[in-house]
């Protein structure tokens, strides 16, 4: 502002288009996580630890408790899968008995069983044609696969859920820079009006208005520290932190290329989003169990092989010896059961196609929405950008036209508090790109 002493100005003060941070405006081919276009930022309360976009995504995945639930139930799942499996593997299992009888047992005069007794065998049970068991185990390992793709979908979820945490906090530290700004420009506002009421050209109603502006744009910081704290901290509870972490500077988000997707056609990446992997999982786990089905009317044949000791012998059991079976069993009736499990499991199918269908519409969907949102933010940024720079020339004509007494402070007044509005309007828009952008890159796939 001409004649006012230490005024900062606002953004743009030069006359150019307001400069958000131009890390928003990238070419194609940048990356999450790029530092290249970073800006320097008021500093964070705190001290806490510094994070870029990339890293506190990464770190929200290793150590957010909902990841780890959801890697522990893959894990839970991996080990039921051992246990199914078990059962279309070789047994073997060994008893040893030690029988203590009142006295020997005599059958015409000759000792039938005595009465100490030791006997010991040594089972051997061997799934020869188990297509039940394997049909379990079969289910068991795409069932394990379901529960890793729905850990691989919590972790995209986490990864949604913190980048959005790391914008808000953006910001928060956008609008304390743009707040301090207008504070000072307020305060140099105020000390220029004590200056002339000092030397008898100005007046106490000048002085009480700039005084007001002061305490409307501490107003304005104080708000949006308290939203930075607030953002801060739920950051810290998505990365599993017990302190509050501050951000690194800008993020460097991609936006979609120039071409949009045809209609119907699945967006680039789509293959890579977990949660269209994680409905693609479930429909092939609930299509191979259907198709198994005929594994229910299944006998089955086993091989058991037993070497066995007895001391002493008995009449029918020498002191060693063995013997081999060969068991088929054939599951006549089962009280309905097996019916039951079948038209369970073609419902589960028929649910699971449903379900990956829906699935498959909202993930276009959110495509189209923002492709369509960060065309719209750009523009929105760019009419913002002229707003402000139009508000902040609006700002410069007044203060020269307040300094030369052309005017009365309520002009300067209005001026800076439409150019301090129009500044926030920026940074609701630079939000408002950011975050079309972010949504744009999980509906194609590429975070986390």
């Amino acid at each position: 502002m001409p004649g006012l002493p230490g005024a900062p100005g606002l953004p743009g003060a030069s006359g150019g288009a307001v400069a958000p941070s131009t890390s928003i405006l990238l070419p194609p081919g940048a990356t999450v996580g790029s530092e290249t276009a970073a800006t320097a930022l008021p500093a964070t309360p705190g001290g806490g630890e510094r994070l870029s976009l990339r890293a506190a995504i990464e770190r929200a995945v290793a150590r957010n408790p909902s990841a780890g639930v959801a890697q522990a139930e893959a894990q839970r799942a991996a080990a039921l899968e051992r246990q199914a499996r078990a059962a279309a593997w070789p047994t073997l299992v060994g008893q040893g008995i030690y029988t203590r009888l009142d006295d020997d047992r005599v059958l015409a005069g000759r000792v039938v069983a005595g009465q100490d007794q030791l006997s010991a065998n040594v089972t051997l049970n061997v799934p020869i044609f188990a297509p039940r068991a394997w049909a379990q185990g079969t289910r068991a390992g795409d069932q394990t696969r379901v529960a890793q793709a729905s850990a691989a979908e919590i972790r995209r979820q986490v990864a949604v859920a913190t980048g959005r945490a790391y914008l808000s906090a953006l910001t928060q530290l956008r609008a304390i820079e743009i707040g301090e700004r207008a504070r000072a420009t307020a305060q140099a506002h105020l000390d220029f009006a004590r200056t002339r009421l000092q030397g008898g050209v100005g007046n106490k109603l000048d002085e009480v208005r700039a005084s007001q502006e002061v305490a409307a744009a501490e107003t304005q910081v104080q708000g949006a520290r308290l939203g930075l704290a607030r953002s801060r901290e739920a950051l810290a509870v998505l990365l599993g932190s017990e302190t509050p972490v501050d951000i690194n500077g800008e993020a460097a988000l991609e936006g979609p290329p120039a071409a949009a997707a045809e209609p119907g056609a699945a967006p680039d990446g789509l293959a890579r989003r977990a949660d269209v992997a994680l409905a693609q999982a479930r429909i092939r786990a609930a299509d191979r169990a259907v198709s198994q089905n005929w594994t229910e009317y299944a006998p089955t044949l086993s091989a058991l092989f037993q070497p066995f000791y007895q001391n002493p012998p008995t009449i029918t059991l020498p002191k060693t010896g063995w013997q081999a079976q060969l068991v088929l069993t054939v599951p006549f009736y089962d009280g309905g059961l097996r019916y039951g499990l079948i038209a369970e499991r073609r419902a589960i199918a028929e649910s699971a196609r449903e379900s990956a269908r829906s699935t498959m519409l909202q993930v276009r969907s959110e495509d189209r929405v923002a492709r369509e949102a960060v065309a719209r933010a750009e523009a929105t940024l760019a009419s913002a950008q002229e707003s402000a720079r139009l508000a902040e020339q609006a700002r410069q004509l007044s203060g020269s036209a307040y300094q030369a007494g052309a005017t009365t402070n309520l002009e300067i007044i209005d001026a800076e508090r439409r150019a301090r509005d129009a500044a926030t309007s920026t940074i609701i828009a630079e939000d408002a790109l950011r975050q079309a952008r972010f949504d744009w890159m999980v509906a194609a796939g590429k975070l986390p």
